[in-house]
């Protein structure tokens, strides 16, 4: 079982903007179906992870298109309850273990944001980054990983307007 961080960001790190936006990213010429596109990394996960922030964008961006995949929402805001999300404030450690089970044998996918991303990493439970390099700079806003992860290439293509690189850590 591996666990996974898939997400998209800028040439200067940032995997939404300021403002917490993916218009950015929206826009993008890419390839969903082949190529490192999600929807070839769609069928490795069976239980997903992310913040509050990333769960609001959803909510408000997308939400008829997120998946019946078990999802734990790290959070400490009060949001309706859905279908399939679990809302917590525990430690990664013990909800992962959780998200394995549910899982079924398939992956887990850390999807953001990056300092959740990290706190998986530093308890030793993140495995592949994979990251869709977008040809744009934002500045700032919110960082693709807040600290320092020693990674190896394994590989990388390009989708159209997308350099895709997939990546193991160094441990």
């Amino acid at each position: 079982m591996t666990t996974y961080y898939y997400t998209a960001s800028s040439v200067d790190g940032f995997i939404a903007d300021a403002d917490n936006s993916l218009s950015w990213l929206l826009s993008r010429d890419v390839d969903h179906e082949k190529d490192m596109g999600f929807e070839t990394f769609r069928p490795l996960v069976g239980a997903c992870a992310m913040g509050a922030t990333t769960w609001q964008w959803i909510l408000d961006n997308d939400p008829g298109e997120w998946s019946a995949k078990p999802t734990w929402v790290f959070t400490h805001r009060d949001f309706q309850p859905t279908e399939h999300v679990t809302f917590t404030q525990g430690d990664v450690t013990a909800v992962h273990r959780e998200m394995v089970e549910a899982a079924g044998g398939l992956g887990v996918w850390i999807v953001g944001g990056g300092e959740l991303v990290g706190q998986f990493a530093d308890a030793g439970l993140l495995d592949e980054v994979w990251v869709q390099w977008a040809p744009v700079t934002l500045g700032s806003g919110a960082p693709l990983l807040p600290r320092r992860l020693e990674l190896k290439l394994e590989e990388v293509v390009r989708n159209r307007e997308l350099v895709c690189g997939r990546y193991t850590l160094v441990r």
